[in-house]
């Protein structure tokens, strides 16, 4: 089995804009590139990742496409397109769809001041383009309300695929629970809502965080999603705020050991390679 990390990030600063790294994140506020990466992945018996969208530009996605062509382990790249511009982003998903990893999409909702952007009537247009095109939807759930679109999308979009990014960063530093639990069991109710089990270490604690911690949220999800519509993301480099990558890697495989293996293969490569398309 080809152990799959779907979700990871390079950048540089000095030929990309990414408004949200400011000083104050100083741990990542700095360039990240695939050489650093690479032992990392070796070291924890990683085969491929799924390069994620770090910015809402064209600049940003090309960057990553010019990165999976020369580096295999790059299996493939969520990119990023104008989807409350419909008729840039078909043109947009034309060109990059002629590139073998472009394999799904992504958009900062979180960064936008407007909770409820991506039910906009002109982006709920630009993700029905995604679903002609079997693309999928990388969704970054950080408030409830963003949680809350996921069921919605799910049937007004029936065709799309989404991904919930970082299991939408559960409460875990406070140990809280609802209205997490009821959202996120509420969108896995629909079979085309998917979600990372990634990013956890920044909900925690960011000093002494366990795979204790993260438990009951990952528990959880794999009761409502089950394995198969769940995938392993290691986060790198935004993980360095609370951790790295092999702590990271570590904890992960420790809430995954009382599943089978079959299961464990699932969310360790297995549904990240059928959701994103990757070929073994």
């Amino acid at each position: 089995m080809s152990v799959i990390d779907s979700h990871q990030h390079f950048w540089n600063l000095e030929t990309g804009s990414y408004p949200w790294l400011t000083a104050e994140l100083e741990p990542i506020f700095r360039t990240f590139a695939p050489e650093e990466l690479i032992p990392q992945l070796a070291a924890a018996g990683v085969d491929r990742t799924v390069l994620v969208q770090a910015a809402d530009s064209y600049a940003d996605t090309d960057a990553m496409l010019a990165q999976a062509d020369a580096y295999d382990f790059i299996a493939a790249v969520v990119g990023w397109v104008p989807l409350d511009r419909p008729d840039e982003a078909a043109e947009a998903l034309e060109r990059y769809g002629r590139h073998p990893k472009f394999a799904g999409v992504r958009h900062l909702i979180h960064d936008d001041p407007d909770p409820d952007w991506v039910i906009r009537d002109s982006v709920v247009e630009g993700l029905g383009l995604l679903a002609a095109a079997g693309l999928p939807f990388d969704v970054v759930a950080v408030l409830p309300r963003h949680l809350e679109h996921v069921a919605f999308l799910a049937e007004r979009v029936p065709g799309l695929r989404l991904v919930i990014d970082h299991l939408a960063k559960p409460p875990i530093a406070e140990k809280g629970w609802e209205p997490w639990a009821s959202l996120i069991a509420r969108a896995a109710e629909h079979p085309n809502v998917y979600a990372k089990v990634s990013g956890l270490n920044t909900a925690a604690d960011a000093e002494s965080w366990t795979a204790e911690d993260l438990r009951p949220y990952v528990e959880h999800a794999v009761e409502v999603f089950g394995p198969e519509r769940l995938m392993f993301g290691g986060d790198w480099p935004v993980s360095l705020l609370a951790g790295d990558y092999a702590k990271v890697w570590k904890e992960t495989g420790m809430l995954l050991s009382g599943l089978d293996e079959a299961a464990r293969n699932a969310v360790l490569g297995g549904t990240a390679a059928r959701f994103y398309g990757i070929e073994s």
